[in-house]
């Protein structure tokens, strides 16, 4: 398991970068650490077939976000308003951020 993208955390904006849904921009609602993944809000619909049970009385088809890798995601800066990569950086209490690697911003 790669751990250099463990960089992108719940509730960041990101743009997907390549793929179907290119240049489209949400915000992450889970990170699937074991799987390499990323759901993101609004991107990457699939349609599922369910049939009637528990959670679905009527069942259907119902629409659903799909994982992405997170190596087709990339953070976006708040400061500079572009995609960016990341560096980490530690602060002089110990502690590490993560900064834009374009602007120099903290970002958390």
């Amino acid at each position: 398991m790669s751990t250099g993208r463990r960089r992108i955390k719940k509730d960041d904006k990101v743009r997907i970068i390549a793929g179907k849904e290119k240049g489209k921009i949400g915000k992450v609602l889970m990170v699937l650490h074991e799987k390499e993944r990323v759901i993101v809000e609004n991107v990457n619909f699939v349609k599922r077939h369910t049939r009637p049970g528990g959670k679905t009385p009527r069942g259907g088809i119902l629409e659903k976000e799909a994982p992405l890798h997170w190596s087709n995601v990339m953070l976006m800066c708040d400061k500079c308003i572009d995609p960016t990569r990341i560096k980490m950086q530690r602060l002089e209490d110990g502690s590490k951020v993560r900064m834009c690697g374009k602007c120099g911003e903290i970002i958390d």
